[in-house]
């Protein structure tokens, strides 16, 4: 199953890139995105810290 951020919900917090940053990154648009789709723990942290809940997996 792909780890996916939802664009449009994105707010640019950062929050998913400071908890785990091996799997997110910020754009240049300000944005979240995944660079690389790894089934970490880090990722389910991720997903429940995001406060608009833009990803999901």
């Amino acid at each position: 199953m792909a780890i996916k951020v939802n664009k449009k919900t994105c707010i640019g917090c950062g929050a998913c890139v400071q908890t785990c940053p091996e799997v997110f990154e910020m754009e240049d648009s300000g944005k979240a995105k995944v660079k690389a789709q790894k089934d970490l723990p880090c990722v389910k942290s991720a997903i429940e810290e995001c406060p608009v809940d833009a990803i999901s997996k």
